[in-house]
Parts: structure tokens; sequence; C-alpha cells
């Protein structure tokens, strides 16, 4: 292949050209203008500065969650995001620039994991370290990814790598939400919840289109920046237009009714046990456990009465007969049902050799018994991926109980109990929109059931509840939260909080909540219309800087 002339290749690399060139050849002139085309100055091989600047940025967008909620942080964290990757004058420095900024948020954001596998996993507190900085690592990988991707689709410097930095960090999202079963953990769509219009966009196209919008605001505001330091005027009323048309698109979506309440609301109680972790699962002191719940639920109100998840720490077999008949017989004598959260052992099917052991709710009262088995299982907590080469490691450095489980159904209907039609989300599964906005069609009402003491004291459980609470906006349905130690919670179908029990405190928390019927399009058709969108801004992008370079070319 024949070399391009030297004043082409100094155009590529963004350097000044010296002069007019003329090239002749088959009847075609080619002549490049002696105009220089404006480029940023490149950066070093290796720029502290930016790493340090992603990394704090990074880290701060933490303080947009819960319980922090400065809902509109993430996008000023973003922007500064963007701006240092429109200036990188490689993929490989825009990759390493979203690698810092990775290792900030989830450095900062997820390091509550730690609490688990030191205090209740016994792992070593240096191989806890090392394994908690390869996980960031990993994530991190993904905000890498995307910067890698805006450099190598728009040029240096351009308004289009900005187009880009929207769609690509949408994307990264959306596949670190799903790849090696995925943890959409700190999506920044999540953070709109509560204060922000933003999340109006959530019964549309779920917490990725919220983290579209997030990003788009970001890019303009990026662009807003740049435009004030050129000193256009015109630019930054633009950027903040196109800004405050996302904001209001939002909250107009807010003012519909995605879903239709029915007739009349139920009475509910949400039992929060506050069993203690390091306990728990101590065959001591299982009859204790066995007690309290039963003791709570004749204390209780609620037509729907929901234990938090493993609120019986074995296996159905291994509860006591006359607890299961009391249980039953409570709610018979209100003309309602208990779920009862418990693991459920599956005998080995022919050919195999192992028992299938599933994290499981069981009904008992009125209603038919019946059975949800957790679908979506926690890595290395639940379920050991890659058994047969990392299995004996595993279990050596980490000592969870049952860590062998086995995934429930895909096809599980929602469970018919005290007259409504319930979609039951164990712990982790909340955090997957789109599964669980499939699973929920057909339900009037969400129940998540979880333990978060795993996590003590930390943000984690306050990041788990709002987690939730977008689930509640994605589908348009209540969520009801029974958990161990808290946060056990009741949020509306708008995704607001209407009220929490304390933590650390046993107690039984009772309201009416009204069920809900109907379908939001997100529930229709999933993560598909974002991702669409998502990749049309790279292909917008990838059009609007090759226009820029014709342009400039053409003088």
């Amino acid at each position: 292949m024949r070399r391009a002339p030297a004043p082409v290749q100094a155009f590529r690399r963004g350097r000044e050209r010296p002069g007019p060139v003329e090239s002749r050849g088959q009847g075609i002139a080619i002549r490049l203008p002696a105009v220089p085309i404006p480029a940023r100055p490149d950066l070093p091989a290796v720029s502290p500065l930016s790493w340090i600047l992603a990394a704090l940025a990074g880290a701060l967008t933490v303080f947009g969650f819960a319980p922090f909620g400065l809902a509109l942080l993430p996008i000023a964290s973003l922007a500064a995001l963007f701006l240092l990757w429109r200036d990188a004058s490689t993929p490989k420095r825009a990759a390493w620039i979203g690698f810092a900024f990775g290792l900030g948020l989830f450095g900062a954001g997820v390091s509550w994991i730690s609490i688990a596998l030191v205090t209740f996993g016994g792992m070593s507190a240096p191989v806890a370290a090392i394994g908690m900085a390869g996980f960031c690592a990993y994530l991190a990988l993904w905000p890498a990814i995307a910067g890698w991707a805006v450099a190598r689709v728009a040029p240096a410097g351009s308004a289009a790598r900005l187009v880009a930095a929207a769609g690509a960090w949408t994307l990264a999202e959306w596949l670190r939400g799903f790849v090696l079963t995925g943890f959409p953990w700190l999506a920044v769509g999540h953070a709109q919840l509560p204060g922000s219009t933003l999340a109006g966009f959530a019964p549309v196209g779920g917490v990725f289109l919220v983290s579209l919008a997030v990003a788009i605001v970001a890019a303009l505001l990026a662009y807003a920046i740049d435009a004030l330091a050129q000193s256009s005027p015109k630019r930054v009323a633009l950027a903040i237009a196109g800004a405050a048309a996302l904001f209001v698109a939002g909250a107009a979506l807010d003012t519909i009714e995605w879903t239709t309440a029915r007739p009349s609301p139920i009475a509910v109680t949400l039992v929060q046990g506050n069993i203690p972790q390091e306990q728990k699962f101590d065959p001591e002191l299982r009859g204790r456990a066995f007690r309290i719940y039963t003791e709570l639920v004749a204390a209780s109100r609620g037509k729907l009465v929901v234990l938090p998840e493993s609120a019986f720490p074995v296996f159905a077999e291994e509860v006591p007969k006359e607890t299961v008949a009391t249980l039953a017989r409570i709610m018979r004598e209100r003309g309602g049902d208990v779920l009862v959260g418990v693991f459920i052992a599956r005998p080995p099917e022919p050919g195999e050799t192992q028992a299938h052991l599933h994290n499981s709710v069981v009904s008992l009262g009125a209603s038919d018994t019946q059975l949800y088995r957790k679908r979506h299982l926690v890595p290395f907590g639940e379920t050991i991926p890659a058994k047969p080469l990392v299995g004996w490691l595993i279990n050596r450095i980490l000592a969870i109980p049952l860590s062998d489980q086995t995934a429930g159904p895909d096809d599980q209907p929602p469970l018919s109990v005290a007259g409504e039609k319930v979609a039951v989300n164990i712990c982790y599964e909340d955090a997957f929109g789109a599964e669980l906005a499939r699973w929920s069609r057909g339900a009037t009402l969400l129940v998540n059931v979880t333990n978060d003491a795993w996590y003590g004291r930390s943000i984690g459980p306050w990041q788990h509840d709002q987690i939730a609470a977008m689930r509640a906006k994605e589908t348009g349905r209540p969520m009801l939260r029974a958990t161990n130690t808290g946060i056990t919670s009741v949020i509306e179908a708008d995704g607001s909080e209407r009220v929490h029990l304390p933590w650390f405190r046993r107690g039984l928390l009772e309201t009416h909540v009204t069920g809900r019927t109907g379908d939001t399009p997100f529930m229709r058709f999933g993560n598909l219309p974002v991702v669409l969108l998502a990749a049309a801004l790279l292909a917008l992008a990838v059009g609007v800087g090759r226009t820029a370079v014709r342009r400039a070319l053409s003088g």
C-alpha cells in the first residue's frame, strides 16, 4: 500500500500542514488547502492530571446516589469526563481516562461488598482487598471501552465527540448490566430518583433511557462550558435550551398514568426481623428465628404479610411442622397469605449426582401454597461461575453458606395471593430492570425480599432501596420491600418512597397499598429502544465528524 504524503500524515495526527500540496494521478487533482485545521495540543503519553481529575469525578459521582441524593451531581461529573474524552488525542488515552473514572466511581461506590467478604465470608483482609481491586478494575473496563470508542469514532476537540460520549456511556452501562451475568449497580439513571424530572423517562425506556438523558444533558453541559470559554453566547444558549427541553420532556412524561389502579387497596404488613447476620445461619439459634417470625406474623394485621429473604435459613423440610401450621392458620383466619423466605432442595435429575438448591419464597394461608425460586443468582455468593475450574479456590477462600445454588425457571408466573398477583423478586434480582419488567407482566404488586445485613451499616442498602424504587417507576406498580435489618420500605408506583422502618430494629411496617394493572412501554419493549437510540448517537457522531473533516479539507 502506497504511503500517504507527509502533509496528509500530519493532518491525521492533528498537526498543521506546512503549506499547499497538490497531487495528480489518473486524471484526478487533489489540492489540500494551506489553512491549518485547528487541533488541541497533544497530551503527553501519560497524563497524571487527567487521570486524577477523572478518578475524582468518578468518586464524586457516588454522592449523586442514595443516601446522599444529589441527583444532578452525576451530570456534572459526566460533563467533566466528556470534556477529558473530547481532548484525548488517541483512543488509548481516552480509554485510560475512562478507566480512571471507573476506578473512582466503583472504588468509592461498591466498596461495601468487602464487608460481606471479610466479616461474614471469612476472607482475609489482604485477599479481600485484592479481590475488590480486581472487581473494581473489571467494572472500570466499561467506561474505558466507552472512552476508546468515543475517541475512535470522532476527531479530538470536536463536538462530535460529545455526541459520541452520550451514546457510548449508555451502551457501556447497558453492556455492564448483562455481560457475565451483569452488574448494573450505579447506573447513573438510578440517581435521578428522587429529585429529577429525568426519571420520567423510566416507564418509557427503563433506567438506561434515564441514563441516556443524563448523558445527553452532560454532553450539552460540556458543550456549553466550551462555548463559554470560546465566548459564544449563541452556542451556550443552544446547549441550555437542549438540556431544559429534556427536563421538561421528563416532567411531561411524569404526568402520564401508564398503569391503572385497582378498585380497592389491600392491607399489607412487611416484617423486619432484625436477626443478626452472625447468628442467622447458626444451627443452635434456628428455633429463635422460628419463634420471632411466628410472633411477628401473629401480631400483624395485614392481609398480605411479607417476611424477608431466607427468614427461615433452612431447607423447607427442616422448618418445624408446627411453625408451618401456625403461620398457615393465622393467615387463613384473616383470609390472607404470608410470604416466607426459605430454601428448597430439589432432587437431582436422572444422570445427575447433586441436588438442586433454590433460594425461594413460599406462600402459606388462604390461597393454595405457591412457590417462587430465585432466577438471577449472585456470582460467587449464590453460584460459582466456571465451577470446575475455580470452584475449589472460591470454596477455600470464601465461606458463604449455600453458595452453590440453582437458578429457578424463567417462566414462573406471579403468585396469586391475598387477592393480588404478586411478582416476587429476591434480593439482587431487582437490579435487573428489563428482567423484572418482563416477569411483572400480569402482576399487580412487586415484592422484593432481601437480606442486606451482609453489608452492615454501609451505603449499599440505601443504594439497593433506590434501585428498587426505579423498578417501581419502570413498571408503574408499588414495590414492597421486606428486609432482615433494613431498609424495609413501601415504594409507590411513581418511584417515591412512602415510608420505611428504622435500620437494625425489629418491627412491622403496616399500611394499605393499591395494586395496579396494565403495561408501561418499558414492560413491552425492554431495553431495545434505548440501545438503538444510543447506537444512533454513535452513528451520528461518525457522520458529524466526517462532515467536519470534509469541510476542513474543502477549505
